[in-house]
């Protein structure tokens, strides 16, 4: 386990305890004291560099929750000691990043699987099905909100560490849907704030609105803020035959008037268990089970990122097939 913030210890270390395929072999941060006591609850070996857990642990796999602007280093280190990686999102902060370890992995023959949990959640993915019922989409509207108390604390704050604000952040899970099922964008206008806390110190984007469009006649937005509560997470796709809105663990098929025509729902609708992302993992490893979640997959997500923020800084509309790297 590389990185041991919030994500580490409140997901991807208590799903190591549940785990059939694998097990946890050592922890790694740059904070001393965190290792410790990571390495004091599990058992495990721990470390303050990632070299030297590659040396003397010896992992099949590392797991990578660490700041966005550290993820490039985790992986080029595990690259070089032919060590799998499974990351946290974001892939990369930009598609020039994002070429260069896709082709860092492969050179070196490695797996990565980014951690984009609705992949792996059942509603998300019967959700496809259900999409074929509404015909040829002409409208998407995506919303992803809630409230931080303080957009400025740590390195989220902070364009150049996190690679963008709440976009590049809570959004990519957003980007992520809409890639998978409707691919990417041709055009993309962006807006982009840093007003939600008057007087703090921070550049990285609290709330962002793009506009997109398809050359194919669908066309929508997308919101997304970490600012503005309540809490909402919404991906709703409209055709001539109805819509289907895909929520955090619930999917309805709504008829042109709105009204339910058929719904998915899995109880209890969240969180999709790290244990079984970690264990998908192992299958892709063991050559069981597909990569759903590779580099090459997430390229078009970093193109997305770059048109966006792009866009936010020319006002005017960005192709992100022009970032495709």
């Amino acid at each position: 386990m590389v990185g041991l913030g919030g994500q580490a210890t409140n997901d991807h270390l208590p799903g190591l305890a549940q785990c059939h395929l694998a097990e946890l072999a050592g922890v790694c941060d740059v904070d001393a004291d965190r290792v410790a006591t990571a390495a004091d609850t599990y058992q495990v070996p721990g470390f303050t560099t990632i070299e030297r857990l590659l040396q003397e642990v010896r992992p099949d796999f590392v797991i990578a929750a660490v700041p966005h602007h550290a993820g490039q280093q985790v992986i080029a280190a595990c690259a070089e000691a032919g060590v799998h990686v499974l990351k946290e999102k974001p892939f990369a902060t930009n598609p020039h990043e994002a070429a260069e370890l896709a082709g860092l992995c492969e050179k070196a023959g490695i797996d990565l699987m980014v951690t984009v949990q609705r992949r792996f959640h059942p509603v998300y993915a019967a959700a496809l099905q259900l999409l074929e019922r509404i015909g040829a989409p002409y409208l998407v509207e995506g919303r992803y909100t809630f409230h931080c108390p303080d957009p400025a604390a740590g390195w989220r704050g902070r364009a150049k560490l996190a690679g963008g604000g709440c976009l590049v952040d809570m959004g990519y899970h957003l980007i992520d849907l809409l890639i998978w099922y409707l691919g990417l964008p041709d055009r993309v206008l962006a807006d982009t704030s840093t007003a939600a806390a008057p007087g703090a110190a921070y550049d990285a984007e609290d709330t962002a609105l793009v506009h997109l469009g398809y050359d194919r006649g669908l066309y929508g937005s997308l919101l997304v803020s970490r600012s503005a509560g309540p809490k909402t997470e919404r991906l709703a796709i409209t055709g001539p035959h109805g819509t289907l809105a895909v929520e955090r663990g619930t999917a309805h098929l709504l008829d042109p008037r709105g009204q339910t025509v058929e719904s998915l729902l899995r109880e209890p609708a969240w969180p999709c268990p790290p244990a079984a992302q970690i264990d998908r993992f192992c299958r892709v490893l063991d050559g069981t089970a597909p990569n759903p979640s590779g580099p090459a997959a997430h390229l078009p997500h970093t193109a997305f990122l770059a048109a966006a923020y792009a866009s936010a800084t020319t006002n005017r509309p960005a192709d992100p097939k022009e970032f495709l790297a």
